[in-house]
């Protein structure tokens, strides 16, 4: 069964349409990288996916259940956690606090409950000495790996990255992709919207290629990396892989 699913998805930002009739069916533990130009709407395409963004027209399902205005918090909070490129913590709580808050407040686990948890995801992303710190006096990398963690304590079945590393200094990025990568054996659910070509191939069961709000080719890494049949995803892979 598909663990999400866009039908016929289109977005305006006023006169601008910015997505085309999107159609993806993303499945259980399937990792799918979608990757393009800047402006082609992947982060908006993902972003749809959690309602940040509400399509303009077309039906968005999670887990099987179409999401609405009714359901959308409850069904959104239940399925899916996502990490932005801005690791958007709070940098008055320690690292710890950060990752207790959403399991005792929107999941009402116990304290001792949401410490274990954030202390086994902190071991995940190697970070467990961090606990007691605030997120200020961590580098980019060592943030958004907390961000990737702190996801990870809502135990959801889907998890969305948008460009996790692109506000990132060139040499942590690899610390934040070896998380992703580690916990891409996992049979989590990922859509990871991002530009690092290497992550793509390694990680990917599938790629999907946007340009113009519209989704170009899709296929595995083998064939998207060795033989594209568009001419618009040649062009793109002629200028980033030498």
């Amino acid at each position: 069964m598909a663990m999400i699913k866009l039908e016929h998805v289109n977005k305006y930002f006023g006169d601008l349409h910015v997505l085309k009739d999107i159609n993806l069916e993303v499945a259980e533990g399937e990792k799918l990288v979608i990757i393009g130009p800047s402006g082609s709407g992947k982060s908006t395409t993902v972003r749809c996916m959690n309602f940040l963004e509400e399509p303009s027209s077309g039906k968005v399902y999670l887990d099987g259940k179409e999401l609405n205005h009714k359901n959308k918090v409850h069904l959104i909070r239940e399925t899916t956690s996502m990490v932005f490129q801005q690791f958007n913590l709070y940098p008055r709580m320690t690292v710890l606090r950060n990752l207790t808050l959403a399991p005792t407040k929107l999941y009402h686990k116990s304290k001792t409950e949401a410490e274990k948890l954030a202390y086994h995801y902190l071991d995940v992303v190697g970070l467990r000495d961090k606990a007691h710190v605030y997120p200020t006096t961590l580098s980019g990398g060592q943030q958004q790996r907390i961000a990737i963690a702190r996801a990870l304590c809502a135990q959801t079945k889907i998890i969305l990255f948008d460009e996790p590393t692109s506000a990132l200094d060139p040499e942590t990025i690899q610390e934040v992709l070896d998380v992703m990568i580690r916990l891409a054996k996992e049979n989590i659910t990922m859509v990871v919207v991002t530009h690092e070509m290497g992550f793509a191939r390694q990680v990917a069961d599938r790629i999907v290629f946007m340009a113009d709000g519209q989704i170009v080719e899709e296929g595995t890494p083998e064939h998207f990396f060795e033989n594209p049949e568009n001419e618009r995803v040649k062009q793109f892979l002629g200028k980033i892989i030498r």
